[in-house]
């Protein structure tokens, strides 16, 4: 009925706090140019990027999800918007789907997010130890 709340909330949290990291990454860049060390866009991946894209998926299922309860007609376009508000017995079982498949595939998505994003970075570190392993022979 309403589990996609729960991915809606840890999307509006992972969004404020994406905002909050990208700020913080240019402010880091800004006091390098100052500083007079090169900023490249070849750098390593930004964490804010890697967040953005979890915002992406949570954002992404949660919507369809929120489309398809409304096909269904568990939503409502006035107040109060979730049908299962109007009967206890329904909203017992509100509770208890969001409190399981809502906050399983909340999880389920970060996780998955998690794992992929472990994955690039290992490959990002391999790619720079190569490097530079290239660039210690060249220099001997």
């Amino acid at each position: 009925m309403s589990c996609f709340i729960v991915p809606v909330a840890e999307a509006v949290v992972t969004t404020i706090v994406t905002k909050v990291i990208e700020n913080k990454e240019k402010k880091q860049d800004a006091e390098k140019l100052e500083q007079g060390i090169r900023v490249s866009s070849f750098d390593k991946e930004r964490f804010s990027n890697k967040l953005r894209r979890l915002n992406y998926l949570l954002w992404g299922g949660a919507g369809l999800l929120a489309f398809e309860h409304l096909w269904h007609g568990e939503i409502q376009p006035f107040f109060p918007f979730l049908t299962a508000v109007n009967n206890p017995a329904d909203m017992a079982e509100m509770l208890h789907e969001i409190s399981t498949v809502g906050v399983s595939m909340a999880v389920l998505v970060t996780a998955s997010w998690g794992i992929a994003t472990y994955v690039t970075t290992r490959i990002e570190n391999r790619k720079e130890s190569l490097i530079s392993a290239v660039e210690m022979k060249g220099a001997n």
